[in-house]
């Protein structure tokens, strides 16, 4: 799904949040709001693409007591706040709340504001690693949506234009490696053609400090100082270095979305759920293909849930609702909607999947590629209750020099000094 900057985040006062939150209780809503002619009406919170348009229309046409009202935020962080505001409020939420993964270390501490999902129908869905970051003290928050194994979007025609290989095969062969080797055929291609290598460098950020076992905090939870993180450091120092590869663009912005219909630049990291903005806000354009191949082997970005809050009037109705839009069957639909990529075991492993391909991409086989890039993926990061506001530290100084044209020492030692603010350590 087309996620807003889906681990580049923007900075949030989660205390606050916590604050207003703490003096809240939880509590399970009762199933019995039905509108004037006796239908349960369930609204569905999501933001961006989660591919459930058909979905509803299926569910709806299948269950005529039942009325699906979509409420889509514009970012994931425009939902994050709703959902933080609404959970302070103990009320004003959707009947069922898309989740992003990256949340549920903040949320985890307000367990008891969610219904518990887990039941025997549903058991053993998920491939492990999705449900676990979705438990709480035996207590399943959230029926996980998809996951975003990463390839490499580029476009062929400008490859070409550059006298490099073009199609998929010699592409993947061309950057299977680390990330010195994407970055030196990107140096290569930019003195060829004269065009950026890579949208920006906050996207590429996230798709490398993912495949960092502990980015930001210790696996007990114990945060890291940025200025002793030399993980962070390699990663941050190595795109300041080559910051001439980067158009300078913050994912979802105008100008990021404007560069696709002007050869704004030839790659870009692309997880499952980014096939259907590329393909969005590129109508007309030709020349778009996606490559078997991910720097450093393999990747995740992204993914999402839905989860139930316990305010809600209808619970069990939605809890159902939730459960069916998660199954198989129905990812495999969404999936073929948008590209959200499944997480579910038996859609992973069905025909209907590994055999979907993409007229956009040059009818690249999609399915096979990012079931390749999921088996791929050995490092899952650790989140932990501090991710996100870190997260946001280092992202805005990449922000500083990638899109505003700063210096990047100066905007290190500036998040330094903002980390050190936080009073985490």
């Amino acid at each position: 799904m087309k996620p807003t900057r889906r681990t580049v985040l923007a900075g949030t006062a989660a205390a606050a949040a916590a604050a207003s939150l703490a003096a809240c209780g939880g509590g399970s809503g009762s199933d019995s709001a039905t509108n004037a002619d006796g239908k349960v009406e369930l609204t569905v919170a999501t933001f961006n693409e989660f591919g459930y348009e058909e979905l509803f229309t299926q569910y709806m046409d299948e269950n005529p007591d039942v009325i699906i009202k979509a409420k889509k935020a514009a970012t994931s962080d425009d939902a994050r706040k709703n959902l933080m505001t609404g959970l302070a409020a103990g009320k004003g939420l959707a009947d069922i709340e898309g989740v992003e993964v990256a949340w549920w270390a903040e949320l985890a501490q307000y367990a008891q504001k969610f219904e518990d999902l887990a039941s025997p129908e549903v058991e053993g869905r998920w491939v492990e690693w999705k449900t676990e970051a979705a438990t709480v003290d035996g207590k399943l928050l959230g029926y996980g949506t998809d996951i975003g194994p990463e390839a490499i979007a580029y476009r062929s025609d400008l490859f070409a234009k550059a006298g490099l290989p073009s199609s998929r095969e010699e592409v993947a062969a061309l950057l299977e490696g680390g990330w010195d080797t994407y970055f030196e055929v990107g140096q290569q291609f930019v003195q060829a053609a004269g065009i950026p290598w890579y949208d920006g460098a906050g996207g590429t950020y996230n798709g490398m400090i993912q495949q960092v076992a502990n980015p930001y905090e210790k696996s007990d939870g114990t945060p890291i100082p940025l200025k002793d993180n030399a993980d962070v450091k390699s990663v941050y120092d190595q795109l300041a270095a080559h910051k001439d590869l980067s158009a300078g663009l913050a994912q979802w912005s105008e100008d990021w979305t404007a560069a696709f219909q002007n050869d704004g630049f030839a790659t870009m990291l692309c997880p499952a759920w980014m096939t259907g903005p590329i393909q969005g806000n590129s109508e007309g354009v030709e020349g778009w293909d996606i490559a078997n191949v991910f720097p450093g082997g393999g990747g995740n970005w992204g993914g999402s849930y839905l989860s139930v809050p316990a305010q809600g009037k209808n619970v069990e109705a939605a809890k159902k609702l939730a459960a069916w839009l998660t199954a198989p069957e129905q990812q495999i639909v969404a999936f073929k909607a948008k590209g959200t990529f499944p997480s579910q075991k038996k859609a992973l492993e069905s025909a209907d999947v590994t055999g979907v391909t993409n007229e956009f991409f040059n009818d690249a086989p999609v399915g096979q590629i990012f079931s390749d890039r999921a088996t791929a993926i050995e490092t899952q990061p650790f989140v932990g209750p501090k991710f996100f506001v870190i997260n946001t530290v280092v992202a805005d100084a990449i922000t500083r020099w990638d899109v505003d044209g700063g210096d990047p020492a100066a905007s290190w030692d500036q998040a330094i000094t903002q980390y050190d603010e936080l009073g985490l350590s």
